[in-house]
């Protein structure tokens, strides 16, 4: 029992590796992995708070996510292993359904005789309405995220080096993303030493998608009266139409969109692990992360607070325009979209440290700590106690707190200047700290002696988590995972 133990201790390698049994005539090598192995992962997240990036800082952060992860591996001999890891996501996002926000329910879409009223000229013209506090009904509500990875690794035959390689693809609906990578594993001192490097190169490419209001502007070469601005009133702070001839009449602080579609990511990871005792394990690790190209997401609207404020909807709502509560027909026309630096050079260092403390229970913590040259540092401890309860059944309470200083760039609604280079409203990247409490169960029979078809069940695990940002996120997620062994 303390045997078996002390190897689930050793999470921090990648591989499972086998053990060399030697007589005097021949070493005996058993397989990297016995017969291939199947991992299902299901799980339900959903969010809501009131910092929507792609409404300024301000507006609807409520999301939904299902998602579904398989993760299949199949030895190719005793030594080479292949395996396919594959996700598939389906979400529904107030904040990027508000990339056309006029598109909402709430508004009659602007058509419903209910809606309309005449303006100066005496000519009946339906108010379009829209509200960062309310997901519209347009095309961006919602979406599918899809993943797949291939992975060939091989192990050497004396099980202390395993190297490997991958290729990656991703897609949604604004970016698309191609990655490859590889990595090489050492273990040294009968296995109680390990050393890993890895390094991956991630190129992604923009599909862009923007505000309506400025994507229309730009395309009709600032005509205030094509697309979709015709028959639409803008209305000034004091819910005033304006003139759109006007000099003075709403208009982008900067016409340029994305330039370069292409954002590339490059990552090297340096781990060292060591087994100090029968008790005790530590693990350190390094990573440098470097990306480059468009960096912003173009999605993402900023207002500046030397500009004038213009919107379109129901004037009597402008006065309320913050509050959650009363706005629900009028929205701000962006001055801009977000705009960062064309690199960054990320570099979190970290450790993790498990203690056996009986048979019963794993003491299991991890640290890290962050920074980067766009001014963000951070820290995150996680505390996990397994408890097992019975032979197969093992209980995991965890905790994770994290805190992190604001990017240079970060402002919030209206508090950025026209005049400077780069600004962002996304949350992400403000000055926040959070916490995370967790629960988890975990079934696990070593000799899968319940079985499905050709499958035996390794283990199965159901997890809950409760996640709480300082500026008012929560988010809670569930998630089911099963392990199939074939027989």
């Amino acid at each position: 029992m303390k045997n078996y133990l002390l190897h689930i201790l050793l999470l921090s390698t990648i591989f499972m590796f086998s053990q060399q049994e030697q007589d005097s005539t021949k070493v005996y090598k058993k397989r990297v992995l016995e017969s291939a192995e199947i991992d299902v992962l299901a799980s339900y997240y959903a969010q809501d708070g009131n910092n929507a990036a792609v409404t300024g800082g301000i507006g609807s952060e409520k999301l939904d996510d299902t998602a579904a992860n398989i993760t299949i591996a199949i030895p190719l001999n005793d030594d080479d292993v292949f395996s396919f890891d594959g996700t598939i996501s389906y979400y529904t996002s107030a904040s990027s359904s508000n990339l056309n926000p006029f598109n909402s329910g709430a508004s009659g879409n602007g058509g419903d005789d209910d809606d309309d009223r005449r303006d100066n000229d005496g000519n009946n013209s339906a108010i379009k309405k829209g509200t960062p506090w309310l997901a519209a009904s347009g095309a961006s509500k919602e979406d599918v995220w899809a993943s797949g990875s291939l992975t060939y690794s091989h192990t050497s035959d004396n099980r202390n080096t395993t190297s490997a390689a991958h290729l990656s693809f991703a897609n949604e609906f604004d970016y698309i993303s191609f990655g490859l990578g590889a990595s090489i594993t050492k273990q040294f001192n009968r296995k109680n030493t390990e050393l890993s490097l890895k390094g991956n190169v991630y190129l992604d490419a923009w599909r862009p998608e923007y505000p309506t209001e400025i994507h229309t502007y730009v395309l009709n070469n600032g005509d205030l009266n094509a697309g979709f601005f015709n028959g639409t009133d803008i209305l000034n702070q004091n819910g005033t139409i304006i003139n759109k001839n006007s000099i003075n009449a709403w208009h982008p602080v900067n016409n340029t969109l994305v330039v370069d579609k292409g954002r590339n990511t490059y990552t090297a990871s340096l781990s060292f692990s060591q087994i100090l005792s029968k008790n005790l394990q530590v693990s350190l690790f390094a990573d440098v992360i470097m990306q480059k190209g468009w960096l912003s997401n173009p999605m993402q609207r900023i207002y500046f607070k030397d500009r004038p404020n213009f919107y379109i909807g129901e004037a009597s709502d402008i006065p309320f325009y913050t509050d959650p509560t009363k706005n629900n027909g009028v929205f701000q026309l962006a001055d801009d979209i977000e705009r960062l630096p064309d690199n960054r050079l990320k570099t979190p260092i970290g450790m993790r440290l498990h203690y056996y403390i009986n048979e019963f229970l794993v003491f299991k913590t991890y640290y890290r700590y962050y920074t980067d040259d766009w001014g963000i540092n951070s820290h995150t401890v996680n505390v996990e106690l397994p408890i097992k309860i019975t032979e197969k059944v093992t209980l995991y309470p965890n905790y994770r707190y994290y805190n992190q200083t604001a990017a240079n760039y970060f402002y919030g609604y209206e508090e950025a200047l026209s005049s400077f280079d780069f600004y962002t409203s996304d949350y992400d990247l403000s000055k926040f700290n959070s916490s995370q409490f967790g629960l988890g169960i975990k079934y696990t029979d070593v000799f899968t002696k319940n079985k499905i078809w050709k499958f035996g069940l390794k283990n199965l695990s159901l997890n809950y988590a409760h996640y709480k940002r300082s500026n008012g996120l929560s988010a809670n997620i569930i998630s089911l995972g099963t392990k199939f062994v074939m027989k």
